[in-house]
């Protein structure tokens, strides 16, 4: 499948629903199609009976050598299927002709049409039966996106720049669009309304580890995450509203972490506007893989004891007990073993990963 840009739709064009049917319903077309070529070349045979010729054995054929309905359904059968046993033959030019170009054809097509395309609509589901199977055998501990927007996309694009497996993404929206870009990003799509439990479950939320709900609407992503919290109590919750007034009814319908994307925009912009410097440095933090990225990292072993504006890092945060602390609060003055570090350092460095030039060192990690 291409990964290149969707193209923009003529204006004016006509863009009927693409059909979605059963596999049977494709297989009873195809046999109801190889029927009909059956049924017209025994038409065929039958009105020009009189050029062929049955010369089987005489104790079944006829004696006078013409040819009955029975006999051209026979005929039809035997040549369609390319058994030709050859007790029917045509005699007469016309019907040699008729033989040559359309019964042949006809059985190029019958065969074609009966055995080909249905061996290939049955292998098809059978291999997408199977690749489903296997995936929801293999699901679990995975990542589920709701809402494939440019949030959701720019969403994973960041887990995957940080290392995580693209099998182990499932995103959930019922616009065409989105499914498009998924399959496009070589993502897991399940289509649906995820406010609806049959679809997070098809999508697995039960077995999530984390949930990101980015739709466009506040009401669609509160509902969300209600049901996420119902299917999955354990699941780590990330949405999206647009309006800070949403983020408490947010937080209440279970989510664990809230970002108000309009807020986030609107300080941005009055930063921008009053500093532009100060705005640049601030666009350069949020745009991934360029430039300086925040991150979070565990404390090296070398590291502990050390006050945190020592580091070779821009410490702006240690993480203590599951509690954040700025760098400058007088609880972390020095770090302890499992402190976890929140810098700003370069994008091209992995962020859970430490500096150059420490790799080999052990993590300064809780002691059991």
């Amino acid at each position: 499948m291409s990964s290149g840009p969707a193209e923009t739709p003529l204006t004016g064009q006509v863009a009927l629903p693409e059909r979605i049917r059963s596999p049977w319903w494709e297989l009873g077309r195809r046999l109801l199609l190889a029927a009909a070529i059956m049924v017209g070349t025994v038409l065929l045979v039958y009105l020009d009976r009189d050029g062929y010729r049955d010369s089987g054995d005489a104790t079944v054929a006829d004696p006078t050598g013409t040819i009955s309905l029975v006999d051209a359904i026979y005929y039809t059968t035997v040549t369609l299927s390319t058994t030709g046993y050859g007790d029917i033959s045509p005699v007469s030019d016309p019907a040699r002709l008729v033989n040559a170009f359309v019964i042949t054809p006809a059985r190029i097509g019958f065969l074609v049409l009966l055995i080909g395309t249905t061996l290939e609509v049955l292998a098809q589901r059978g291999r997408e039966m199977f690749r489903i199977t296997r995936w929801r055998k293999n699901m679990g501990h995975h990542v589920v996106v709701i809402g494939y927007g440019t949030k959701g996309r720019s969403a994973v694009e960041t887990l995957v720049g940080n290392g995580l497996d693209r099998d182990h993404v499932v995103v959930v929206d019922p616009s065409p669009v989105a499914l498009a870009d998924a399959h496009a990003d070589q993502l897991a799509v399940v289509t649906g309304d995820a406010t609806r439990r049959g679809v997070l479950q098809r999508a697995g939320v039960a077995e999530a580890d984390q949930v990101i709900i980015t739709t466009g609407r506040d009401d669609s992503n509160v509902l969300a995450a209600l049901t996420v919290r119902q299917l999955n109590p354990d699941a780590w919750i990330v949405a999206a509203v647009s309006e800070q007034e949403n983020a408490p009814l947010m937080r209440q319908s279970g989510a664990d972490s809230v970002i108000t994307s309009s807020d986030a925009v609107g300080r941005l912009l009055g930063l921008s506007t009053l500093s532009p410097t100060l705005g640049t440095v601030m666009e350069d933090l949020l745009t991934y893989g360029e430039g300086l990225e925040v991150a979070e990292r565990e404390l090296l072993v070398n590291e502990v004891g050390m006050p945190p504006q020592s580091l070779p890092d821009q410490v702006i945060a240690v993480v203590r007990d599951e509690k954040v602390y700025r760098y400058f609060d007088p609880v972390v003055t020095l770090l302890a073993r499992g402190d976890r570090l929140v810098v700003v350092r370069p994008a091209k460095e992995l962020p859970w990963a430490p500096r150059p030039g420490t790799h080999n060192e052990d993590f300064a990690a809780d002691e059991d």
